[in-house]
């Protein structure tokens, strides 16, 4: 399964950053593209995206894992969705771990198995989640950060 990872050293308490990763009403603030979130229960939520041509996308999440204030991974029910034609399984994993400082140490990662065609483009695909990441690593700073 083709996973993806990046980190980065934010300029904010571990306390600060997990109070922002834990909750999914905060991804539009810091995930890319999300501009809103509904339905949200202790374990599933939905993202809504908007398209470049501007409609809206919704994808359902639910909870995998969460080990607070550390870990918190969810993945992408895609089964009945547009997005089974290209994903098997999707999955994001983010550490929040105590940096130099009071600064705070984030990873996230990201796998992805993919379906029928759509595996011949994994590095396209790999080299579009870094993008994501970079961006998602970028506003979870602007929403933490001092």
């Amino acid at each position: 399964m083709p996973t993806t990872r990046r980190h980065r050293v934010l300029d904010a308490g571990p306390q600060d950053v997990w109070a922002v990763v834990a909750d999914p009403h905060h991804l539009p603030r810091w995930w890319p593209r999300v501009q809103r979130v509904e339905a949200v229960d202790r374990d599933h939520w939905t993202q809504v995206f908007m398209t470049g041509k501007g409609k809206p996308v919704r994808a359902d999440y639910r909870l995998i894992s969460c080990q607070p204030p550390v870990q918190r991974a969810w993945a992408q029910e895609v089964e009945g969705t547009p997005f089974e034609r290209v994903l098997r399984e999707a999955t994001t994993e983010i550490e929040v771990r105590p940096g130099p400082g009071a600064a705070t140490e984030v990873t996230i990662e990201v796998s992805q198995r993919l379906r029928g065609f759509a595996r011949l483009g994994g590095f396209m695909v790999r080299r579009a989640t870094r993008r994501l990441l970079d961006e998602a690593l970028e506003g979870l700073g602007a929403a933490c950060e001092r």
